[in-house]
């Protein structure tokens, strides 16, 4: 009887073992974000004259512009090593959102993704993370910074535990502003 027992409940373990890992196989596919710099047509108005000045209107009596301020009106020209950084960062609590993670809902999800530069400091991704499931998550995200379609920078942003069901604005800073940056492509790399 003892054995009749035993070999039921390995059956059962076994069944229940089966059961977890295809929930785990069937799990919704990580999301994933591109989004472009919307800066609009590139032009700088002259805060004393009123100018708008445009890559058209620009020059330095007829020579071309080489100084790396100028690097946003010709993007290809520019030339900078891709290089990678890993960032630690917190998430700012904007709502909940219901548990809803399963098959065709993916454990955590980003929305809502913009590209902006702060002047003299550091572009930045913003994106909007949602905790889908009943369980805390650590979300890894990696956002790729891109000018004209060549890297400039990829970051790695391991985000602070996240608690169950809730909705997280986060920022990602990617190059500092003196490096024109067009596109910023993000994806969450776990859970």
């Amino acid at each position: 009887m003892s054995n009749a027992r035993n070999r039921m409940s390995k059956l059962v373990v076994c069944f229940i073992g089966m059961t977890m890992a295809s929930a785990a196989v069937a799990q919704a596919p990580r999301s994933s974000l591109d989004v472009a710099a919307s800066t609009g047509a590139p032009e700088f108005r002259d805060p004393k004259t009123g100018q708008v000045w445009t890559p058209e209107t620009v020059s330095q009596d007829g020579r071309p512009l080489t100084g790396p301020e100028d690097k946003a009106f010709n993007p290809d020209a520019q030339n900078v090593p891709a290089k990678s950084v890993e960032q630690r960062i917190r998430g700012r609590p904007v709502g909940t959102v219901p548990v809803t993670a399963g098959p065709t809902v993916p454990i955590v999800a980003m929305d809502s993704p913009s590209l902006r530069a702060v002047p003299g400091q550091r572009w930045q991704a913003v994106v909007y993370l949602d905790n889908n499931s009943s369980n805390p998550v650590d979300p890894v995200i990696e956002c790729r910074f891109s000018n004209a379609g060549n890297a400039v920078m990829d970051a790695r942003a391991v985000v602070q535990t996240t608690a169950p069901s809730v909705r997280q604005a986060l920022v990602i800073y990617g190059p500092r502003t003196d490096v024109f940056v067009d596109r910023a492509t993000c994806r969450v790399m776990a859970p």
